[in-house]
């Protein structure tokens, strides 16, 4: 009597603990790594203001569970990013935000070489089954329209290629306020290239969406 007693205990323990590990294991946040630049890093503002814990807030206010990890690095290319992709990503991650290229722009890179770069960055994230958010960036016309033609298309046609989400431009959510330096003056740092904290905010509320999708697709 006794010995079943204690057998009914046990499988009533083991079950408790199968529908406690079930539920720990579904309330864990969706880990999505920001791999980019000084603009992803939040050069120039403090710690709260920039772009990863502003887009981690938005986030939170929907309720979504996910965490952010800035993989920023100030100045870094595309040839950065594609170099320390495979070190920067641990077993918890489960999709990747690229967003590098600007910096390519600064130093007139070869498109082409730009293209392998983000290949390379997509096909790690395809070897470890990661959902990914391609975030674009536009080239200035000043390089010329078969450079800018070039560079520009680069993000959507690698976005296809791989079936990864696709979000036009960094700086999406800037173009409410205006296109030339001096309408975005309010929204940007005095060097005219990172924006500030209010720019932040109207980047966040018109990327966040795009990075809720790719935490949709991560949780299926």
């Amino acid at each position: 009597m006794r010995y079943r007693a204690l057998q009914s205990l046990n499988k009533a323990a083991a079950v408790a603990f199968l529908v406690w590990s079930t539920a720990a294991a579904q309330a864990q946040p969706v880990e999505v790594l920001a791999l980019g630049d000084s603009l992803t890093a939040g050069y120039g503002l403090m710690d709260a203001d920039g772009f990863v814990p502003k887009l981690q807030a938005w986030l939170d206010e929907q309720g979504l569970e996910a965490r952010i990890i800035n993989a920023g690095v100030s100045g870094d290319t595309t040839a950065g990013g594609l170099s320390r992709v495979e070190w920067s990503l641990h077993p918890g991650v489960d999709a990747i935000m690229v967003a590098l290229g600007g910096n390519d722009l600064l130093r007139g890179l070869d498109p082409s070489v730009s293209r392998a770069n983000l290949d390379g960055i997509l096909r790690v994230a395809e070897e470890n089954d990661l959902e990914v958010l391609i975030v674009g960036m536009e080239a200035p016309g000043n390089y010329g329209p078969e450079y800018k033609a070039e560079f520009d298309a680069m993000y959507a046609d690698l976005a296809e290629q791989y079936g990864a989400l696709y979000f036009p431009r960094f700086f999406e959510g800037l173009m409410s306020v205006g296109e030339t330096p001096a309408d975005l003056r309010d929204v940007m740092q005095s060097d005219g290239i990172h924006p500030n904290a209010d720019g932040v905010d109207l980047i966040v509320e018109a990327m966040g969406p795009a990075v809720a999708d790719l935490i949709a697709r991560a949780s299926e």
